[in-house]
C-alpha cells in the first residue's frame, strides 16, 4: 500500500497535469514508429548516416536486423566526473556488436564544472547550460536514425539537461550510463576546516590548495553529496539506469561489467515485445519517487529547480508545495556530507541505493507499479546489489543485506535521523523560497536578526574582511535570480558565514540566487520568488530590517508593516557587469525570458 499522503500528492499532480501530459503523450504516439529507422530513410539519408561506419555496421544498419543506438556524451577531460567517458564510446560500440546491435556517437553536449566556476563570472552561465544541454541533446537525436539512446552524463546541470532532451524523443527507449565517484580522499570535515581557516587568514593558498587537491584527486565524481551525486540517486530511483550502478568507482571490473549490461538491457527494451520508451518510464509516479528519494537522502536544493523543469518536459506539472507536503511524511534516512561526515563511497558501502529503496518501499513511500529500464519490473528489482559472476564475465544481482552496514550513514525507516525530509518550503511577506534543513543543527533552525542587504556576494566578503560583520545578521543577497544574472550559486559565501556561525553569531542567508548542492550548516533561504529584478519584496528590504527565518514553522518574513513595505520603492541594481564578458553576452535573450525559480528557472517552458 502506498502511503496516503504520497498517493494524495500523486493524484493531485496527475489531475493538475492532465492536459499537458495528454498533449505530451499524443506527441510521443505521433513520433513512434514500427520497424527500424533505416526503413524510413531515403538512400541518400542512410548513406550519409553510415558513411563513416565499418562495413559490418553499414550492412547491419542498412538491413535493419538490429537496433542502432545513439550515444549522447558529455565527455570532456577537464571534469573529473566525465573524464572516464573518453573511452566509453568504443567500449559501448563493442558491447552493442556483441548484442546484435550497432551504436554511433550521435553528438556531444557541453559540460561545465561548478567547482571550477564557483564565485567567478562563468558561474552565471551554469544554470542556463542545462537548457543548452537539452537543446544539444535534441540536435544529437534529430537525425532520426536510432531505435534507442545511451546518455553519458553525471554532474549538476548535465543530467537534468540530458533528461529534458531525451524526453523530447520520448518514443525512444533510453538508458543512463554512469561513470562513478572517485575513491575517498581527504575527509570532507577536514576540507571544510581548512577552508574556514583560509577565510580567517590563518592559512595561505598553499595549504588550501593542498587540502582541496587531496579531496578532489582523481577521475570520478566528487565524493560529497551535492548535485552531481543527487543526480545519480535520482536517475536510479527513477529507473533510468541499472540497479546499484550509480556509485561504483571508475576503472573497476564491476563498472565495466555494468556498462556492458546497460547496453544489453537497452537492446532488449528496443524490441517490440519489450518496448519501453522513456515516456513510459517517466510518469507522475516516477517523479514522486524521485522527490521522495531527494527528501530521504537530504539531496541538493538545485533539484527544486531541475525536477520541476524535467517533469515539465514530460507534460507533468510539479510544484514546491508538492515537495513540501511529501517532506512532511518522508523521513531523513541518510547522513552523507554535507549532512554528515561520510562521503558517497561510505554511503554505497553501508547499503546505498538498494537499502534506501527497500526501506522506502517497505514503508509505502515509493510507487512500485512503475516501468524502469528493466521493463515493468517495478522498484523491487532495485533492492538488489550488483556483483561479478564467478568468471567475472557478467553482472549478477543479489538481495541487499537486511541491516544497514553503518547506522551513522544510513538508517531504516523505523529509526530515521529525522521524521521530516531534507527540504523545507518557506513562505511569508518576502515571497516563497526553499531551504535545506538536513544539515542544520537544531539551534540554527530559527534565526531572527537585522538584515545586511547586499547586491553582490563579493560585498559580503569585503565587509567580513573589514570586520563589519561580527554580529547577528541575515545576509540578504539579491539580484541573483535567473533574469538578473543567470542565478549563480553562492557557495563562495559558505566558509565566511560558517566562520561567523562558529564564533557564536546567529547568521543566515536569504537570496533569490542558488546555493550549491554542498550547502550545509548555515541556514540559507534560497530561490526567493519573485526575484528582485522583477520587483519582488526582497527588493524592498533595507539594512536593519528585522528578518525572521523559522524552518520549523516554514516562515520567512521581514518585520515591516505591510503598507510600509508596499510603499517602498524597489531597489534597482546596475547589472551591466553581468551582461558581458566570459560569454555572458550570448545569453542575454535567455535571461530576458527565463521563468521564475518555482517554474524551474527555464527558458524552455
Amino acid at each position: 500500500m502506498v502511503h496516503s499522503k504520497v498517493q494524495a500528492v500523486t493524484d493531485r499532480i496527475i489531475e493538475r497535469s492532465e492536459e499537458t501530459r495528454a498533449q505530451y503523450l499524443a506527441q510521443v504516439d505521433k513520433s513512434h514508429f514500427e520497424g527500424r529507422a533505416s526503413g524510413r530513410l531515403s538512400c541518400g539519408n542512410l548513406a550519409h548516416a553510415i558513411a563513416a561506419s565499418s562495413d559490418e555496421d553499414k550492412n547491419l544498419i542498412a538491413s535493419g536486423r538490429g537496433p542502432n543506438l545513439a550515444i549522447v556524451t558529455a565527455y570532456n577531460d577537464m571534469l573529473s566526473a566525465h573524464q572516464p567517458y573518453g573511452t566509453y564510446p568504443q567500449l559501448l560500440k563493442e558491447a552493442a556488436a556483441r548484442n546484435g546491435a550497432t551504436a554511433q556517437v550521435a553528438g556531444g553536449v557541453p559540460a561545465m564544472c561548478d567547482g571550477v566556476t564557483q564565485g567567478r563570472a562563468g558561474m552565471e552561465l551554469s544554470l542556463f547550460s542545462r537548457d543548452v544541454i537539452a537543446m544539444s541533446t535534441a540536435i544529437s537525436l534529430s537525425h532520426d536514425v536510432f531505435e534507442g539512446s545511451m546518455f553519458l552524463g553525471i554532474c549538476d546541470k548535465i543530467v537534468p539537461g540530458l533528461v529534458i532532451g531525451a524526453l523530447a524523443f520520448g518514443h525512444l527507449p533510453a538508458i543512463f550510463v554512469p561513470a562513478g565517484p572517485m575513491p575517498t580522499g581527504l575527509s570532507n570535515a577536514e576540507k571544510v576546516r581548512v577552508r574556514q581557516l583560509y577565510a580567517e587568514g590563518k592559512v595561505g593558498r598553499k595549504e588550501l590548495l593542498e587540502a582541496e587537491s587531496a579531496s578532489y584527486h582523481s577521475p570520478g565524481t566528487c565524493t560529497f553529496y551535492g548535485t552531481a551525486n543527487s543526480n545519480q540517486m535520482l536517475v536510479e530511483i527513477m529507473g533510468l539506469q541499472l540497479p546499484g550502478s550509480s556509485f561504483v568507482n571508475p576503472g573497476t571490473e564491476l563498472r565495466t561489467a555494468l556498462n556492458e549490461a546497460a547496453v544489453k538491457q537497452l537492446v532488449q527494451i528496443t524490441e517490440p515485445s519489450q518496448h519501453t520508451p522513456i515516456a513510459k518510464i517517466l510518469t507522475e509516479q516516477t517523479f514522486v519517487n524521485g522527490i521522495v528519494g531527494l527528501l530521504a537522502t537530504g539531496g541538493s536544493t538545485n533539484h527544486t529547480l531541475h525536477l520541476v523543469a524535467m517533469a515539465r518536459a514530460a507534460g507533468i506539472q510539479l510544484t514546491w508545495q508538492d515537495m513540501a507536503e511529501l517532506s512532511e511524511v518522508v523521513p531523513l534516512l541518510c547522513h552523507v556530507y554535507p549532512n554528515g561526515t561520510a562521503d558517497i563511497n561510505h554511503f554505497a558501502a553501508a547499503g546505498g541505493m538498494q537499502f534506501l529503496i527497500r526501506e522506502l518501499l517497505g514503508a509505502g513511500l515509493l510507487h512500485d507499479d512503475v516501468h524502469t529500464v528493466l521493463g515493468h519490473s517495478g522498484m523491487e528489482a532495485y533492492c538488489q546489489d550488483p556483483f561479478l559472476n564467478e568468471d567475472k564475465s557478467a553482472v549478477v544481482w543479489r538481495p541487499t543485506p537486511a541491516e544497514s552496514g553503518d547506522p551513522d550513514v544510513i538508517r531504516p525507516v523505523s529509526d530515521p535521523f529525522s521524521h521530516h525530509g531534507g527540504l523545507q518550503l518557506l513562505e511569508g511577506n518576502l515571497g516563497r523560497s526553499v531551504i535545506k534543513v538536513s544539515a542544520l543543527k537544531s539551534d540554527h533552525l530559527k534565526v531572527t536578526a537585522p538584515a545586511v542587504v547586499l547586491n553582490d556576494q563579493d560585498e559580503l566578503l569585503a565587509r567580513f574582511k573589514a570586520g563589519e560583520l561580527e554580529k547577528d545578521f541575515v545576509a540578504v543577497v539579491r539580484f541573483q535570480g535567473p533574469r538578473a544574472n543567470g542565478m549563480p550559486e553562492l557557495h563562495k559565501l559558505t566558509p565566511t558565514l560558517g566562520v561567523l556561525q562558529d564564533r557564536g553569531f546567529k547568521v543566515a542567508l536569504v537570496t533569490d540566487g542558488r546555493m550549491s548542492g554542498a550547502s550545509g550548516k548555515v541556514p540559507a533561504a534560497i530561490h526567493m520568488s519573485p526575484e528582485a529584478v522583477e520587483g519582488g519584496p526582497i527588493a524592498r528590504v533595507r539594512d536593519g530590517d528585522l528578518i525572521e527565518l523559522d524552518c520549523e514553522a516554514g516562515v520567512l518574513k521581514v518585520h515591516v508593516d505591510d503598507a510600509e513595505l508596499a510603499a517602498r520603492e524597489p531597489a534597482q541594481c546596475d547589472l551591466s557587469e553581468s551582461a558581458r564578458g566570459m560569454g555572458r553576452e550570448l545569453f542575454t535573450n535567455m535571461r530576458a525570458i527565463a521563468s521564475g525559480a518555482e517554474s524551474g528557472a527555464s527558458i524552455l517552458y
